[in-house]
């Protein structure tokens, strides 16, 4: 039996590769529209305040279809997010 050693950067960067094929051979694709927590998720913020004043600031789109129910574009968080990526020296 022969067994294999990767560090923990190279394993998980090696799981997101396997599940993106994954996706992409069963023809999956993330949902435009996501909760608040799965917004906050994407974000990596714990702040329910911090949401809202990224919507009501306007860096975020989102959309209300019913009275209480705020869903998030998932492709705006990922424009904000590359928006504000620092390039290295």
């Amino acid at each position: 039996m022969e067994v294999i050693c990767l560090q923990d950067t190279a394993f998980y960067k090696l799981i997101e590769e396997v599940v993106a094929r994954i996706k992409e051979k069963e023809g999956i694709r993330e949902d435009r529209w996501i909760s608040a927590e799965e917004a906050m998720k994407k974000l990596r913020i714990t702040s329910k305040t911090t949401l809202q004043r990224l919507r009501d600031e306007g860096l975020i789109r989102f959309s209300s279809p019913m009275k209480k129910v705020i869903l998030y574009d998932s492709h705006s968080i990922t424009v904000y997010l590359e928006k504000h990526a620092k390039e290295t020296f």
